[in-house]
């Protein structure tokens, strides 16, 4: 008999539901379990892949060539990635990118994170999409079992799992670093890239912060400090600080109720500026309650109103949970809604000069509609002092 025409599968996808998927596995061996989740973005799998927003998840992209422009040092949004493996259609054989400095198969291997190609993503996401988000098992070892695997999946949950706890920072640290001028595209920012400083000093609790937030803070004026998520109130307000921002991060809002008691501590303090998770914490702060998203706002494509203006916004997202709007109390005002699903994008409390937002103003690569919100910040904290 001849040698097979096709490579052997070397790794299975075992989802909660019995479902088995088998590939071709690159990147680290071993096994891994987490939730798996779909992304619809056509660029930035190096940013996706070390957004700490993904901890305890698997993504699959629908985008079926991954890996075509290599990883770069420049690009990543974290130190490491955080999630729990890659999944792909097919796995780019070759590597086409002046910027590029190893492949991701290379680059996976070194951070310890399981790959696995050759699935039909389209199929996975459809499923996903349709019966909602699974937890699979992913792995390599050819000693583990589907009914181990299958246990192994059925047996996790992303749901009441304090995923901040594992990727926010260990001590508070100063930021340096604004936009590249090759890369800077807002008119405010160019008009400050010469400065020195920034007019506002913020302190940002890392959530699960990217660094591209923090650029994007930086260039819009703020020098930035960042501290744990566990850092109390006490010690933030007595920083000083012009304002407070809440960044990303991944899981349950509801698992950190740590955060959010911070958060109402410090509002009517300072003004308050959320993204993502930083939305969904100060959702609770304000009194209200979040829900888990059927299969979640994964990719860079989604459009959201900004209601005060009519204005529609294309926006960048990755978030598996939501603020319930019917739960806020009267004086919180819903500025944005997202228009594939109606749900809460966007909030502003006047009162207590708060807002936040449900999706990733900075998001590089991605749509820069919504920049308009860190210079939205500014504006709240210049008005808070005069």
């Amino acid at each position: 008999t001849g040698a097979r025409p096709w490579a052997a599968p070397t790794a299975r996808l075992v989802l909660a539901d019995g479902s088995v998927l088998r590939g071709r596995g690159f990147g680290a061996p071993g096994t891994a379990v987490g939730e798996v989740v779909f992304n619809t973005a056509l660029t930035g799998y190096q940013e996706v892949l070390t957004d700490p927003s993904y901890a305890g998840q698997m993504v699959t992209f629908t985008y079926p060539h991954i890996g075509n422009t290599g990883i770069n040092g420049e690009d990543h949004e974290a130190g490491r990635v955080h999630l729990q493996g890659v999944i792909v259609r097919d796995l780019a054989m070759k590597v086409s990118n002046y910027r590029s400095e190893l492949d991701l198969d290379e680059y996976l291997k070194g951070q310890g994170v399981l790959g696995i190609a050759g699935l039909d993503t389209r199929a996975l996401t459809r499923k996903l999409r349709q019966g909602g988000c699974l937890v699979g098992a992913l792995s390599t070892d050819e000693g583990a079992s589907d009914a181990e695997l299958l246990a192994a999946a059925r047996g996790w949950s992303i749901e009441g799992r304090d995923l901040i706890a594992e990727v926010t920072a260990d001590a508070p640290a100063e930021w340096e670093g604004r936009t590249d001028e090759e890369w800077e595209f807002a008119e405010e920012a160019r008009a400050l890239a010469g400065g020195e400083g920034g007019e506002f000093f913020v302190v940002a609790y890392d959530l699960g912060i990217k660094r591209n937030i923090l650029r994007r803070l930086a260039s819009h004026g703020c020098r930035v400090r960042v501290v744990p998520a566990s850092t109390p109130a006490a010690e933030v307000l007595a920083m000083a600080p012009d304002g407070v921002f809440l960044s990303n991060g991944p899981g349950d809002p509801s698992a950190a109720p740590y955060v959010v008691e911070a958060a109402k501590q410090i509002l009517g303090q300072v003004p308050v500026f959320g993204i993502c998770m930083g939305h969904q914490i100060l959702g609770q702060a304000f009194g209200g309650k979040t829900f888990k998203l059927k299969f979640g706002h994964h990719g860079a494509n989604h459009p959201i109103s900004h209601l005060p203006s009519g204005r529609v916004e294309i926006s960048s997202q990755n978030h598996n949970f939501a603020v319930d709007p019917d739960s806020l109390p009267e004086e919180v005002e819903v500025t944005h809604i997202n228009l594939n699903d109606g749900t809460c994008a966007g909030l502003r409390h006047p009162g207590l000069q708060a807002m936040g937002i449900q999706y990733h103003p900075e998001a590089s690569p991605g749509p820069h509609d919504a920049d308009v919100c860190f210079s939205d910040f500014v504006e709240m904290m210049r008005a808070a002092r005069a």
